[in-house]
């Protein structure tokens, strides 16, 4: 009888062990040999990152991705974080980011964060440099080879972070980097042959899709998003127009267009909608979406 009341406690005394031994929510579970890999959340810095790290994740099982900077309307220039922010951030264990300098408010996050594994896309990338301040660009998603460079990066990081869903991530990567050399090759047979390659960008976000479509950018509009041109900046770029026979200024759908109105109306260029891909659907396919239409507009504005 002793026994048995000794077999049934320590029964308990082990049960209650393993119940109480569990993981910290919010930390992934990492498989055992033959099990299953623990839920992963990933939290993506801001909406080009948020569209690629969505391909490379996509069907995967207990792998779910949220956009911190779900109300951003452009890029994250001097973007502040808010205490939403930080919340969504709390139970993730992977933070992906643009890098190249976009995230001002990275050290933030890595101070209060100091478990969260962070992958930046644009590591080891060959970065632009600014006209206007010499500062390295960090736009390089608006060009598709720049993009398929920063899916290569998230693809091979969330790999080495994640080993338990590395195949899963592999073989997405694999299959979104050639939607998006299908696309490049797209792009290229369209715009290759136009022979008026000069053009007027709003502000400093398409240095790389200019270079990558041999596109010679000959001004920007505004420097910086949201700053108005001074009357002698604008009186410059409307000569530059004139001097070079640029047929058509580029706006971007997230800022408002009077400065390019102004100088089209001085000129006879005509405005154009070029989108850099900082909003739209939290959809997988929309990055692609949104460079179809642009090529549309290339093409109709440089013909």
């Amino acid at each position: 009888m002793k026994l048995k009341i000794f077999l049934i406690s320590l029964c308990l005394v082990t049960l209650l062990s393993v119940a109480c031994g569990g993981k910290k929510e919010g930390t992934p579970v990492q498989a055992e040999s033959g099990g299953q890999a623990g839920p992963v959340k990933i939290v993506t810095s801001f909406y080009p990152i948020y569209i690629m790290t969505l391909n490379i994740t996509q069907g995967i099982p207990g792998v779910e991705v949220v956009n911190m900077t779900q109300s951003i309307t452009g890029c994250l220039h001097d973007y502040q974080l808010a205490p939403s922010d930080m919340k969504k951030l709390q139970d993730a264990q992977i933070m992906v980011v643009n890098g190249a300098g976009m995230e001002s408010f990275l050290d933030e996050v890595i101070s209060q964060e100091q478990d969260l594994k962070i992958v930046d896309a644009s590591k080891g990338i060959e970065l632009l440099k600014n006209e206007s301040d010499g500062e390295a660009n960090p736009h390089l998603w608006v060009s598709v080879s720049g993009a398929a460079a920063q899916v290569k990066n998230i693809g091979a990081q969330l790999a080495a972070f994640d080993p338990d869903h590395a195949a899963g991530y592999q073989a997405n990567t694999a299959a979104y980097l050639e939607k998006l050399e299908n696309l490049g090759k797209e792009m290229h047979t369209a715009l290759d042959p136009v022979k008026n390659r000069n053009i007027v960008t709003f502000h400093e976000a398409f240095p790389y899709f200019a270079k990558e479509f041999n596109l010679d950018i000959v001004a920007i509009i505004e420097r910086e998003p949201g700053s108005e041109p001074s009357a002698g900046e604008l009186s410059e770029t409307i000569d530059t127009v004139k001097k070079a026979g640029v047929a058509a200024l580029f706006a971007e759908p997230q800022y408002p267009a009077a400065a390019a109105d102004t100088i089209a109306r001085e000129t006879g260029a005509r405005v154009f909608t070029l989108d850099p891909c900082v909003t739209g659907p939290l959809e997988a396919d929309s990055y692609l979406k949104t460079m179809e239409e642009n090529l549309a507009v290339l093409q109709e504005a440089l013909k």
